[in-house]
């Protein structure tokens, strides 16, 4: 199993177990101030924490497929395909209401000029934050398929992301619903 570390976003206000060792995107680019990204350190692995507006759809489902079909749009990917959508029975335990649903898909997406698109397995989760009109939105970007030399993880590198992914989904805490002024 891979060593994890409890990390601290948007100044602790929320606390997440991630693998250890990430590179904190802020130090290589500047990231707005709704996000957090974190990249992995041996491939082209990407996990997002964004504060969005809540959005339209009510039903739980829907939502998670919008926030997909937009980071789609986002990604000007060529194609995307939803493989699996639910709103788990067991969701978070909080001060305030919280609505999970996650996601699991596939988006082709263009990079850099590169003959063909990369294959990017998207491991989704929104938290929909009831009482401040808030999605947080975690995704985790995992190339499958890549043109470029280790960009892509192999079968065993899906399988320890998407732990890590379910993983940062149960052990999510907003600590300070302040965040969400």
């Amino acid at each position: 199993m891979t060593s994890t570390s409890i990390y601290e976003l948007f100044g602790g206000a929320i606390t997440v177990q991630l693998p250890a060792g990430l590179t904190d995107a802020c130090d290589i680019r500047q990231v707005p101030d709704t996000q957090e990204v974190f990249l992995g350190t041996d491939s082209d692995v990407s996990i997002v924490f964004e504060i969005l507006e809540r959005v339209a759809p009510e039903d739980s489902i829907e939502v998670a497929k919008f926030h997909f079909d937009s980071l789609a749009h986002d990604n000007d990917a060529v194609s995307s395909t939803v493989e699996i959508v639910n709103a788990p029975a067991q969701q978070p335990l909080s001060a305030s209401p919280i609505k999970l649903s996650v996601l699991q898909g596939t988006q082709l997406i263009p990079k850099f000029n590169r003959t063909h698109p990369d294959t990017v397995k998207i491991l989704l989760a929104v938290y929909r934050v009831v009482d401040k009109d808030i999605d947080l939105v975690l995704t985790f970007n995992v190339p499958v398929q890549a043109e470029k030399e280790g960009s892509a993880v192999d079968a065993e590198g899906v399988k320890r992301w998407t732990d890590a992914y379910e993983a940062a989904v149960s052990s999510l805490k907003i600590v300070n619903f302040g965040l969400f002024v």
